[in-house]
């Protein structure tokens, strides 16, 4: 990795922290900005970059660093019922962000199919996971952990497209630039 590409991803790793502290509590499942900010890193970032981003963003909040919502940390936050979304986070920027770096598509497809891959990995993983340690059925786990999150993170993904949009093209900018 470049340095400009470790300070890209510790950027969005910090972007991250920042999205999950943007808390509004609505039950086990708190409504934060980290979807938003999770569907952008795959647009601005390589794919191995992105899936490393997510990693280490695991890793630091694993440690005990206060980068989860509520300014939480430790492996307890990973292990507690809404730790799955954060494993979603990890498992699902792998296809995310193979799907938005391929060639085969127009790059709003790829986008919003890597979004939607990202988004529905996440809540798969999110919903078992609060099942599990919540003890809770399906029905339960989903009116909880999913239906209410739907809409508001289809809005979050647009954002983080039109961001992505954005950004690459300052990117783009700076590089000719710079050269």
């Amino acid at each position: 990795m470049t340095s400009r590409s470790i300070a890209q991803c510790a950027l969005c790793c910090a972007l991250l922290a920042c999205s999950a502290w943007v808390t509004i509590p609505l039950g086990p499942v708190p409504f934060t900005l980290q979807t938003l900010v999770v569907g952008l890193i795959p647009q601005v970032l390589g794919r191995r970059e992105a899936i490393f981003t997510v990693a280490a963003y695991l890793v630091i909040g694993a440690i005990g660093l206060p980068v989860f919502s509520s300014f939480q940390g430790g492996i307890g936050v990973l292990a507690g019922p809404t730790g799955g979304f954060l494993w979603g986070f990890l498992v699902g920027m792998v296809p995310a962000a193979t799907i938005m770096h391929t060639e085969r598509m127009p790059h709003a497809a790829a986008a919003a199919l890597g979004s939607a891959v990202l988004l529905l990995i996440s809540y798969a993983l999110g919903t078992v996971q609060i099942m599990f340690v919540g003890s809770m059925e399906l029905p339960a786990a989903l009116a909880v952990a999913v239906v209410p999150f739907v809409v508001p993170d289809i809005i979050k993904l647009v954002v983080a497209f039109a961001l992505a949009r954005a950004v690459n093209h300052a990117l783009a900018a700076s590089s000719v630039v710079r050269s």
